[in-house]
């Protein structure tokens, strides 16, 4: 009996001894990302609203340039709900953060409000690229963080635009603009652009209102214009979102002369913009920008260096029923 005991003893010990040493010898995954363990580095998109097609067909950029080369990265895509879910697009950030990944490139709803969520991110060792809408300079330094930026030039863009509306107007026409989200860094560039252009031919801009990026607001907003102003002339819309809601809204009103104009390109504006019903739009390349963002982002994840000392400008073409559209 003596010697069973000890024997027994030793049996019941075994697994729990080869279960410690086994636990003992495991890599642990905390603290690293997919580059760090020799994997394809996980590189995140985080955009504004899927409701929005060019923000679908920027997702469909990127999951396009992905599957040409599956084994150069991995793809996460994110999107909120609408334009100005500000807390929604924070909470994606951190989300992507806790999950390990190598990037994000984030096209942020807001260009100040974002700032603090991806100084985290840049603390916790995740690289960050801005695209479409460019953060506030002032409060990335007040924040102590590098973040480039990759986008067009949206102030040259929204001038080409109005400038093709000056054409068909005369100085001393009374216009308004529909702007997007007032704190969002690209909608001030683009009503800087149609201010330009509006002040260049001397009309007379009678109001700005904000259409939120949306459809069914700026159908609102635009409906409310015409009401107050019915000598309006035309509309300057920040997006073709907001150029559909203000079509619409002058179906309504009986005013086929009035003239419009947006920005982005969408598909659901081409015929439009063809018959003349819009009379130009900025094509901003959608399909092509998150993906610009995404090689910066995998050259700064393999070099190591965290930020890009410059940003990089992408391209904006202006688009009219003519053919042969110029270039910005």
């Amino acid at each position: 009996m003596k010697d069973l005991l000890p024997r027994l003893l030793l049996q019941c010990a075994l697994p729990l001894l080869l279960v410690l040493l086994t636990a003992g010898c495991a890599p642990s995954d905390s603290g690293s990302t997919g580059s760090d363990a020799g994997t394809a580095p996980r590189v995140a998109l985080v955009m504004k609203s899927l409701a929005n097609e060019f923000f679908v067909t920027m997702a469909d950029g990127a999951r396009a340039h992905q599957a040409e080369d599956p084994e150069r990265y991995e793809l996460i895509v994110n999107g909120t709900k609408d334009e100005s879910d500000l807390a929604q697009q924070v909470s994606l950030v951190e989300q992507m953060v806790a999950t390990g990944v190598d990037a994000i490139v984030i096209a942020p709803a807001d260009s100040k409000a974002l700032v603090p969520a991806l100084r985290k991110a840049r603390e916790a060792g995740v690289v960050v690229v801005n695209i479409d809408n460019r953060l506030d300079r002032e409060v990335l330094s007040s924040e102590g963080v590098e973040v480039p930026f990759v986008g067009p030039d949206n102030r040259a863009g929204a001038k080409a635009v109005g400038d093709v509306l000056a054409a068909r107007l005369e100085a001393g026409d009374r216009v308004a603009i529909i702007g997007g989200i007032p704190t969002a860094f690209n909608a001030q560039q683009r009503q800087a652009g149609f201010e330009d252009a509006m002040n260049e031919l001397g009309a007379e801009i009678v109001d700005v209102q904000s259409g939120g990026w949306e459809q069914a607001k700026a159908n609102v907003v635009a409906s409310a214009l015409l009401s107050e102003h019915p000598d309006l002339e035309a509309l300057l819309c920040a997006n073709d979102n907001m150029a559909l809601g203000a079509l619409a809204a002058a179906r309504q009103a009986g005013r086929d002369d009035l003239l419009l104009v947006g920005f982005d390109n969408i598909d659901a504006v081409a015929s439009l913009v063809e018959s003349g019903e819009i009379l130009a739009t900025a094509d901003q390349h959608a399909d092509q920008l998150a993906v610009y963002g995404i090689e910066l982002a995998l050259e700064l994840v393999a070099s190591g260096e965290g930020t890009a000392s410059e940003d990089r400008q992408t391209p904006v073409d202006l688009v009219t029923g003519d053919p042969s559209p110029a270039q910005e």
